[in-house]
């Protein structure tokens, strides 16, 4: 998960600078935040919390952490307990965390990158079918993954997808399947940020995946364009994700899918 680093003026309120200008894998001293993420890191590992890896990420001050795989709902305590970690050491340190989905309008934006394995009782590879169920419900659910009018500045830049799409090492797509052997087979939806609930985003990834298992859905061809860089008719026969807040909300309310999925109440706070 993808966190921006602010300093703090003397009243504790974030300012305009980010923490640190490195980029990308940059390395101290360049990379600033590396104490702060061993700090995060630590605190973690000390609550039963086992992250996989942390770096310095593409934007200024940008940082991510990811964590070991683990069940759905332990998954999702674990982002929960990640938030205020994150935040508590920032405020230790002196800085502000920032996991908006677009803090700063002209450089890459907060991603929640999810990954998805999924395996039968009888050993039988069924996540091709998992994917083409959440293919199938990608705009239904996309206002529970960017529930907020800032998600949809973050998606079509910067590594977010804009197009309904799959493919292997291309991080352009909405559904990403790295190359790995049959026990680490997975899949990375690359649209969710932050603000998402996990809970929500995870159950109905759970519900989507189970459905396309149960029809039995095929996978379409793989996508092999880069989307950032592709002319609109390479684009053209891609459905692309909602475009705001509102549209991916009309969708929500219109789906049978989500209807069946999740409380009405639950659906009229996101739509309403």
């Amino acid at each position: 998960m993808e966190f921006y680093l602010f300093e703090q003026d003397e009243n504790g309120n974030k300012t305009a600078r980010p923490y640190d200008q490195a980029g990308y894998m940059d390395i101290a001293p360049e990379d600033k935040g590396e104490n702060v993420r061993r700090e995060i890191c630590l605190m973690l590992e000390q609550m039963g919390i086992h992250p996989e890896s942390s770096h310095h990420e593409a934007g200024p001050g940008q940082n991510e952490v990811d964590f070991r795989y683990a069940d759905a709902l332990s998954a999702a305590d674990n982002a929960m307990a990640y938030y205020t970690v994150v935040n508590a050491v920032a405020v230790r340190n002196g800085l502000s965390a920032d996991f908006s989905p677009k803090p700063i309008q002209d450089k890459p934006g907060n991603g929640l990158h999810i990954n998805l394995s999924v395996k039968s009782a009888d050993g039988s590879s069924v996540l091709e079918s998992a994917v083409a169920g959440v293919l199938e419900h990608a705009s239904a659910m996309t206002v529970f993954m960017n529930p907020t009018a800032e998600s949809y500045q973050r998606l079509g830049s910067f590594k977010a997808p804009q197009y309904i799409s799959w493919g292997c090492e291309n991080r352009s797509l909405f559904v990403r399947l790295p190359a790995a052997d049959d026990e680490h087979r997975r899949a990375e939806l690359r649209s969710p940020d932050p603000t998402a609930n996990p809970y929500l985003a995870f159950a109905l990834l759970i519900y989507a995946g189970l459905d396309g298992i149960k029809r039995q859905l095929q996978l379409p061809p793989a996508a092999e364009i880069n989307f950032f860089a592709a002319e609109e008719a390479e684009t053209q026969t891609f459905e692309k994700l909602p475009s705001s807040l509102k549209e991916a909300a009309a969708l929500a309310q219109n789906s049978t899918f989500i209807a069946e999925h999740l409380p009405k109440k639950t659906i009229d706070t996101y739509c309403g």
